[in-house]
């Protein structure tokens, strides 16, 4: 797929590292599958991984975590 940001490069599967913050909470998932862009870096998430990753964000807003770094595990 052509990335929609720089309009450039193809995306190609890989792994991310996706950073979400929530009011005080920050959350960082290491080795997410991911479609990143051979330019630019963009990374595009398929539907079950952002499904997977929102819920692991929620966890840690709920237990009020400050910082938490997690792997990703499919």
């Amino acid at each position: 797929m052509r990335c929609v940001l720089c309009r450039q490069g193809e995306t190609k599967p890989g792994k991310t590292t996706v950073a979400l913050q929530r009011g005080e909470t920050t959350v960082i998932i290491k080795d997410v599958p991911a479609e990143i862009c051979d330019n630019c870096g963009e990374y595009y998430l398929p539907e079950d991984s952002t499904e997977q990753v929102l819920a692991m964000a929620e966890e840690a807003a709920k237990k009020k975590a400050e910082v938490e770094i997690l792997r990703f595990a499919a």
